[in-house]
């Protein structure tokens, strides 16, 4: 038996955390940003937001001037850090795609994201209502 997009599920939960990345992923590959690179940013800034949100980054330090101003292809390193950790397109491989199953990321999530983004639609418009069906499937308990 085939497995059909409508049988694929997450391994687990979608947070927006993971919407957040992609988004960003796939703007940059829009503007440009050869796929490393444009994987390396989403998950830097998903980092940065999520750092933000939760009160880990008091003052915005390096991560606030970075996202405030505007840089030159030549001025941009290729990857950023959050602490002392490169965000690099295998920090997004990881965090990412082998969290939710590479299967699920890019038969489901890929495709429904840059169907949002062609509509016109903002990230905050689908954060919730894109992934609110994304449920990982139920796992049998293993026999004793």
């Amino acid at each position: 038996m085939t497995q059909t997009q409508h049988d694929l599920s997450p391994d687990r939960a979608i947070r927006r955390f993971d919407v957040f990345a992609e988004y960003t992923r796939q703007e940059r590959r829009e503007k440009g940003d050869d796929a490393d690179v444009a994987k390396g940013y989403g998950i830097w800034l998903a980092k940065v937001v999520a750092a933000r949100r939760f009160g880990q980054a008091k003052d915005g330090g390096e991560h606030g001037s970075a996202t405030r101003r505007m840089e030159t292809a030549a001025e941009a390193p290729k990857f950023r850090s959050v602490g002392d950790e490169l965000q690099t397109d295998e920090t997004f491989d990881h965090d990412i795609i082998d969290r939710m199953g590479r299967s699920f990321y890019r038969d489901i999530v890929v495709p429904a994201i840059e169907a949002a983004r062609q509509r016109g639609e903002s990230y905050e418009e689908i954060r919730d209502a894109i992934r609110k069906e994304w449920k990982p499937a139920k796992r049998s308990s293993p026999s004793r």
